[in-house]
């Protein structure tokens, strides 16, 4: 797997944390892997590690200053940001997540990644609370949204004495995943002059005016197709729910709340394109009749008379002109069975797979994914990783089926 580093040059960035010592071991790996590794050290860092073990295991010098008088002109990051073919983090810790996800260039490090257009990866440490904190993962999911690879965090003892997810990974899985992304990377044109259209996000059916069905669905793993998708040059239309996310760059997003109004939104949408891929967790049912005031506690239960909502897929794989349809199911049983079913029940020509409710895969909300692909008598999986490594993976199997 750590081929792919061969001859590569990574740009490794370590923050102020205790996890920066596993960071020396990291850079180790990574050269004995056949990269090159140049080391940028935040002021934090410093405090718990010195350059000097970085120059000994690089045999490079370590850069801490943005304003460097031994640099060309001065301008060392612009320097660095030319040389690196990837950025890797490692330790991330929050403070550091916190800066990148608003554009804060204060330190070489940050200033660097703004100034960089090589793939960027962290691999988060921190304790356990500011890890779930919600400003932390609210900067996640902008990180992630903007393409950023996210290995980790792991689930352990933590230097704190607490116990709980938070942990670095451990060098050679850090080493490894990086690995797997560089190889599984598609080329940006791979997807050129292609339509698509990506559903993403939850439906909500109202009940009355204050109260609705719905269901947990994110509409990460949706956007994160979109990122990708866009990325390899395919032109995107995202037709979101109701979600707390980020537009991707030069996505084309129509936001919804209803089935029936993804449904006429897609449906308009569908008409030129060539792949439409169902993401979207849209509401199975919604209420026979809508209170248009907000219903009284009246009764120890409430009885409420639900109908079918439309299926989206199903209803755009039929069309007469239609684009090459993906689906996605999140399954909790019997996965291969069920997924193979809805591909020939709704004539499809792809699904995408998932075993919900496993803790490298839960049902909703995570940054991580992993799939199952079935089209025709061919299966492939996709195994678990960030959810846009999974959506370029699960992309270059649509390249292949399209171009």
């Amino acid at each position: 797997m750590s081929a792919a580093l061969q001859g590569k040059q990574i740009l490794l960035g370590i923050t102020g944390g205790i996890a920066s010592y596993k960071s020396a071991i990291l850079a180790r790996r990574l050269i004995d892997a056949g990269a090159d590794v140049r080391v940028v050290m935040t002021q934090g860092a410093q405090a718990f590690i010195t350059p000097l073990t970085f120059q000994a295991l690089t045999g490079n010098p370590v850069h801490t200053d943005l304003l460097d008088s031994a640099a060309e002109a001065a301008m060392g990051h612009i320097e660095l940001a030319r040389w690196a073919d990837y950025v890797l983090i490692a330790p991330a810790t929050a403070n550091v997540m916190a800066r990148l996800a608003n554009g804060f260039a204060d330190d070489l490090l940050t200033t660097l990644c703004l100034a960089n257009e090589a793939p960027l990866t962290i691999a988060p440490a921190m304790n356990r609370l500011m890890w779930s904190n919600p400003a932390t993962q609210a900067n996640l999911a902008t990180l992630v949204s903007r393409g950023t690879t996210v290995i980790g965090p792991g689930v352990g003892e933590q230097a704190c004495g607490e116990v709980g997810e938070g942990r670095m990974s451990e060098p050679e899985a850090i080493r490894d995943a990086l690995a797997a992304a560089i190889a599984a990377a598609p080329a940006s044109n791979e997807l050129q002059g292609k339509s698509f259209v990506i559903t993403a996000g939850p439906t909500i059916e109202a009940i009355d005016p204050v109260r609705f069905i719905s269901n947990r669905s994110s509409g990460k793993m949706g956007f994160a197709l979109a990122t990708a998708a866009q990325q390899m040059g395919a032109d995107v239309t995202l037709v979101a729910g109701p979600v707390a996310l980020d537009t991707p760059p030069q996505v084309k997003r129509i936001d919804v709340k209803t089935a029936d109004d993804m449904l006429d939104t897609t449906l308009n949408a569908v008409k030129n394109a060539d792949v439409f891929i169902a993401v979207a967790a849209v509401a199975d049912y919604k209420v026979a009749k809508f209170s248009s005031e907000k219903i009284k506690k009246t009764d120890d239960e409430l009885t409420l008379e639900l109908v079918r909502n439309p299926d989206i897929l199903k209803t755009v794989a039929a069309l007469k002109n239609r684009p090459y349809c993906v689906g996605f199911a999140a399954e909790t049983q019997n996965l291969e069975k069920n997924a193979q079913g809805k591909l020939k029940k709704k004539k499809l020509d792809m699904i995408a797979a998932n075993q919900v409710g496993q803790a490298n895969n839960p049902v909703f909300g995570s940054d991580t994914n992993s799939l199952s692909v079935y089209w025709g008598k061919n299966k492939q999986q996709i195994a678990p990783a960030a959810k846009l490594d999974v959506a370029r993976q699960l992309l270059t199997l649509i390249a292949k089926q399209i171009n």
